[in-house]
C-alpha cells in the first residue's frame, strides 16, 4: 500500500522488472520500497550506487548501528526494522536489540558506539545544531577524520532514503511482522508493517 500507483509486480517489464528481480533475489520477495521506486528505477540504481560507495568504508558493526540511529531520528519504521534486524540477526539478541532501539545510551554498549549513535542521531534530527564540540567528542572515542565522515555520510544517506519511502507511503514489509512482539514495538515509531501479504514476480516468459 501506497499513497501513489505502484507498477504491479504482475506487471513490471525492462529497467522496473529487473529492479524488482534484484530486490527479491536480496530477500525473497519484492519489497514495498522497491514499487515506491517503479516510476523512477534509475533513481533507485543511482541510490544504490552511492550507498555502495559509504558502505564500501564501514563494516556492518558500524554501518548498522548508525543508520539504526538515524532512522530512529526520523522515525522510520521501515528503515528501524529493516536495519533492526540485520543487527538482531548478526549480532545482538531480541533483548538487547529492544534496548538499543528505545536508547541507546541506556544499552550496554561501548561508549563509542553510543556516541557515534548519538551523533548520527543529531545529524538527522537537525544536522544544523552540529557543533565541533560534537565531532571532538567522536575524535576523543577514538575516531579518525576518515571515519567522522563516513558516519555523517551514512546517517545523511538515511534521511534520503527514510522520508522518500514515508512520503510516497510505503509500509514496512510484512515479513517484519514476525519479530518479537517487544522489539516489533520499539522499532516500528512511525508507520505501521503492512498487512498485504508479500509478493513475489511471475516467471519471466520463455
Amino acid at each position: 500500500m501506497a499513497f501513489v500507483k505502484t507498477v504491479p509486480v504482475e506487471q513490471a517489464t525492462g529497467d522496473v522488472r529487473a529492479m524488482y528481480e534484484r530486490t527479491q533475489a536480496a530477500l525473497g520477495y519484492v519489497p514495498n520500497y522497491a514499487k515506491a521506486f517503479s516510476h523512477r528505477p534509475d533513481v533507485m540504481t543511482a541510490w544504490s550506487g552511492l550507498l555502495a560507495s559509504i558502505r564500501g568504508h564501514l563494516d556492518a558493526r558500524r554501518y548498522e548501528p548508525v543508520t539504526l540511529a538515524a532512522a530512529r531520528a526520523l522515525r522510520s519504521s521501515y528503515c528501524m526494522l529493516a536495519h533492526g534486524s540485520v543487527l538482531l540477526g548478526k549480532f545482538y539478541s531480541a533483548e538487547q536489540m529492544t534496548a538499543i532501539a528505545g536508547d541507546p545510551a541506556t544499552a550496554e554498549l561501548a561508549p563509542a558506539d553510543v556516541a557515534m549513535m548519538a551523533f548520527a542521531e543529531k545529524v538527522a534530527r537537525d544536522a544544523s545544531a552540529i557543533t565541533e564540540a560534537d565531532v571532538r567528542a567522536l575524535r576523543e572515542h577514538g575516531f579518525t577524520e576518515p571515519e567522522v565522515f563516513d558516519i555523517a555520510a551514512t546517517a545523511a544517506a538515511r534521511c534520503f532514503f527514510s522520508k522518500l519511502v514515508d512520503a510516497l507511503g510505503a509500509e514496512p514489509d510484512a515479513a517484519y511482522d514476525g519479530l518479537d512482539d517487544g522489539l516489533k514495538q520499539r522499532l516500528t515509531p512511525g508507520r505501521a508493517i503492512s498487512r498485504a501479504a508479500a509478493e513475489q514476480l511471475p516467471a519471466a516468459p520463455a
